[in-house]
């Protein structure tokens, strides 16, 4: 199968974003993230798939989208795929804690770290909302991207 893949300025530096062949975003990563996504040789380097996610991420580095819309593809265990669903609820501007999050998917207090682990294999930074994830303490905790992009984007959000 070809992916699609293309890079994008942002405020927080380059955004790599890849797309399967029917256009759905598979990620959206940054230089030096952790289990960021690497461009492959037999992938396609096309902004044309691109042009929506583009569009919406300039709005948002611009304060003015609140919400993404694009359709997404990012394959995980079932687990994985309900925590990432219950980041996608956390609005704009708000944060939740890893125990907030653990309980909204039905884990228990036990299982905090597996779904620090599923939030931190999140492969579509800032449009599935990871950032928005804070410590039970309120402090900035881990974020694949790096803290300084965690702080700028909820600095951009207004949260800090």
């Amino acid at each position: 199968m070809t992916f699609y893949w293309t890079t994008v300025e942002s405020p927080v530096g380059p955004l790599l974003l890849t797309a399967e062949p029917g256009g759905a975003l598979t990620s959206l990563s940054v230089p030096g993230q952790k289990n960021g996504r690497v461009v492959e040789g037999s992938w396609r380097c096309d902004p044309g798939p691109f042009r929506a996610a583009q569009e919406q991420l300039a709005a948002y580095f611009a304060g003015e989208l609140k919400e993404f819309e694009l359709e997404l593809s990012a394959e995980g265990t079932a687990f994985r795929e309900r925590v990432w669903a219950a980041l996608d609820d956390v609005p704009y501007g708000a944060t939740v804690t890893y125990g907030e999050i653990a309980a909204r998917v039905g884990a228990s207090r036990a299982a905090v770290r597996a779904v620090g682990g599923a939030i931190g294999a999140n492969p579509l930074l800032i449009v599935r909302p990871c950032h928005r994830v804070i410590g039970a303490d309120g402090s900035m905790t881990g974020y694949a991207g790096g803290l300084e992009r965690k702080t700028a984007l909820l600095t951009l959000e207004g949260v800090l």
